[in-house]
């Protein structure tokens, strides 16, 4: 089998409501590339780059990228290529890539992505199968508040709570003040069961205001705290003084990221992404490596689609590891008659099918490559 060509669609999707985060208070979500790669054997693989240009490693050291250039890197260096390859040799696919450009992982994650999913389509086996086997079959969904007003927030999350989610995730780091008393809230309103983490997305000024906030917050009881501050030697600095778990997110993007997160001591855990490390190749091995350093991960992401959704579940699935709830939507096309606010992040999707959920979990796909089926005519309906 052979790729005959890759095509690259630019896809706006409509929002519930805007989803604002520290480091990123400009560009709205849901404007992504999706990417389509055919072969000679009529067999076809969807991929998916949620990229931002506002979202990088810490320090600059990983750039932001966007659709635009995914777009261009995709069809002027990766496309050439790749044409002719075999989509089925993933770790020769990705040689490929690294030959003709450096970084870009978010462009070469979405093509990484498809190509799993022709082999599995082809295999007649789940993608999950292809990374190891599956330890599980759903996620805990961690519904994500984004920066909005407080009332707001708690409005959303008692619906999203009524509807079955059993985590909230809130978005701080702009507002010490507001942080607390928005934890302080949903504490009083949601009971002691329901559980509640926090992301400050490097939005801290300091390492003493991190600690003074998080203090505060751990008085009513968090699951963790995720990236406070700037850099490893930053959250070090915070994990010595707080008693909440640590988690890296713009920290910990590859394996050479998580070696210095443990040498540092600097996190309990990790996000690990599909799209950070440049696939679901290298993920994998991220996820591999954080089980032998006795780490724990949820399964982070960029609010995707349904399409990058299903290989977020799918690395779920796969990686022992993923045991903390994580920001994995619940999706859905119009109409589906699913929840409303849990786990929701657009009115659509690109999915024909929506994805299971119960008892606040949302469930892999079942079927061969990614186990879904990518609607054309939404792709054209919401093109850009």
């Amino acid at each position: 089998m052979r790729i005959s060509d890759i095509i690259v669609h630019l896809v706006a999707l409509p929002a519930r409501r805007d989803h604002n985060w520290a480091s990123k208070m400009a560009t709205p979500i849901g404007h992504h590339a999706i990417i389509e790669i055919l072969t000679d054997e009529g067999i076809v693989g969807w991929g998916e780059a949620p990229a931002g240009a506002t979202w990088g490693g810490s320090h600059g050291k990983y750039f932001g990228e966007s659709p635009e250039t995914v777009k261009v890197v995709i069809e002027t260096l990766l496309r050439p290529a790749l044409i002719g390859e075999d989509p089925s040799q993933i770790s020769a696919i990705h040689a490929v890539m690294d030959r003709q450009i450096k970084g870009h992982p978010y462009a070469k994650a979405s093509i990484d992505i498809a190509c799993y999913d022709i082999a599995g389509k082809a295999l007649g086996v789940p993608v999950s199968t292809l990374l190891g086997g599956a330890h599980r079959d759903s996620i805990e969904v961690a519904h994500s508040l984004g920066i909005m007003e407080l009332d707001r927030c708690y409005e959303e999350a008692e619906q999203a709570v009524a509807e079955g989610a059993r985590t909230i995730k809130c978005k701080t780091g702009l507002d010490a003040e507001r942080d607390v008393t928005l934890v302080r809230e949903l504490r009083k309103r949601l009971g002691p069961d329901v559980k509640i983490r926090v992301d400050g997305n490097e939005g801290y000024s300091s390492v003493a205001e991190a600690v003074r906030v998080t203090r505060l917050q751990e008085e009513h009881d968090i699951l963790l705290c995720e990236e406070p501050v700037v850099g490893a030697a930053g959250l070090a600095r915070v994990t010595e003084r707080i008693d909440a778990p640590v988690m890296a997110d713009e920290s910990a993007w590859n394996v050479y990221d998580v070696m210095e997160l443990a040498r540092l001591n600097a996190a309990a855990c990790i996000s690990l992404y599909v799209t950070k490390p440049g696939g679901l190749y290298h993920a994998r091995q991220v996820g591999y490596l954080v089980e032998q350093l006795d780490m724990y991960n949820d399964i982070g992401g960029s609010i995707e689609t349904g399409i990058g959704n299903a290989a977020n579940l799918h690395l779920g699935a796969a990686v022992r590891s993923a045991t903390l709830p994580s920001v994995c939507p619940v999706s859905q096309p119009e109409g589906s008659g699913g929840p409303k606010v849990a786990g929701v992040y657009y009115l659509d999707d690109l999915v024909s099918e929506p994805f299971r959920f119960e008892e606040g979990r949302v469930f892999t796909p079942t079927g061969p490559g990614l186990g879904i089926e990518v609607d054309r005519a939404k792709i054209e309906r919401y093109s850009v």
